[in-house]
């Protein structure tokens, strides 16, 4: 605690927060996400909806959009259905026992205990990759992190080291010292204070641990977007299977096993929508997440009339509303990119 409470410089806008709805709004936000992304979301959220009933009232349509560019949808998807129980079914109180907050949704081990811990300063360690990476390096634990026994061990060890005193402050603590001291990459142990008595460091184990089994295994998807004109008009659809970017919009897609050629998207076009134009190339893109990696091409098609789709699922657009519709990030920089909006 003293590192924390003389040495601990770090900056962020929910550090100290005691109102429930902005840490579990912080959390759901900072799931997966780099702080220096998740922030100005984070703010924007704040500034748009200060309260969990404000955000329980809000349109789908744009919340989603406020939230694009973060990815990992179903997040998302769970703060909104979360919002609305608390406000709604709860009368806008977050619940302060444990058991009861994991069972909202979304709301896992790790953010439960965040906001029991800094919402009402009860003793629950909170364990996130940055205290697996303190614990592992000071112990020695060659445990892998990412396993069911490792998950308990880390935890469990986390619960006994807690200071029941000021739960709050030591769940900070270590998770700062993580992220600024104890760092993934190039940790800054010669200025460490924990250096005397870390085993990793005695070892020269540092860049060793923690220990992790699991590799993602990465596959490669290939899309391809026909951009339908009409007029001043885009047709787009809202992606319904749960999948990637749920709920979300995009112009006409087909997905290939590989790249698709200008002539497999003619036949496309001509054999399954039963559309005969002119197709021109618009250029390409990738984007890459955590399990995947998306690979898109971009066709534009004018049609002559609006009926040309009319037995596919989705609705025309002017370009003016376009910035009013939620896009994954590809999309966006597609749009941006042309100038669609």
């Amino acid at each position: 605690m003293y590192w924390h409470d003389h040495e601990n410089f770090r900056v962020l806008p929910w550090k100290k927060e005691q109102n429930a709805y902005k840490i579990w709004l912080s959390e759901i936000i900072m799931q997966q996400t780099r702080v220096e992304q998740g922030t100005p979301y984070y703010e924007r959220f704040i500034a748009q909806y200060p309260t969990v009933q404000q955000l329980a009232a809000a349109e789908d349509t744009d919340v989603y959009r406020l939230w694009q560019g973060l990815g990992y949808y179903n997040r998302c998807r769970n703060l909104l259905a979360t919002a609305r129980f608390i406000a709604n079914e709860l009368q806008g109180h977050f619940p302060d026992d444990y058991e009861t907050l994991l069972n909202l949704k979304g709301v896992g081990q790790y953010t439960a205990a965040a906001i029991i811990s800094f919402a009402f300063n009860k003793p629950y360690a909170v364990v996130d990759g940055n205290v697996q990476r303190v614990l592992a390096r000071f112990f020695g634990i060659e445990i892998p992190v990412d396993g069911t026994a490792g998950k308990k061990y880390f935890q469990q060890l986390a619960q006994d080291l807690l200071e029941r005193s000021d739960p709050a402050g030591y769940n900070q603590s270590i998770m700062d010292f993580g992220a600024t001291v104890c760092k993934p990459a190039v940790p800054l142990c010669e200025a460490c204070i924990l250096q005397p008595k870390c085993v990793a460091y005695k070892n020269q184990m540092v860049n060793l641990l923690p220990v992790k089994s699991k590799k993602n295994i990465v596959k490669t998807r290939h899309f391809n977007f026909i951009i339908f004109l009409f007029k001043k008009k885009i047709f787009i659809q809202q992606r319904q299977s749960k999948d990637i970017w749920f709920h979300l919009y995009q112009p006409y897609l087909f997905e290939t096993s590989a790249k698709a050629t200008e002539m497999e998207v003619n036949r496309h076009l001509q054999d399954v929508l039963k559309v005969d134009v002119a197709l021109a190339s618009e250029g390409e893109s990738m984007q890459k997440l955590s399990h995947q990696t998306i690979i898109a091409q971009f066709f534009s098609a004018r049609v002559t009339s609006p009926d040309s789709l009319r037995k596919e699922a989705g609705k025309w657009v002017a370009f003016t509303e376009l910035k009013n519709i939620a896009f994954p990030k590809t999309i966006v920089h597609f749009f941006e990119k042309k100038g669609y909006f």
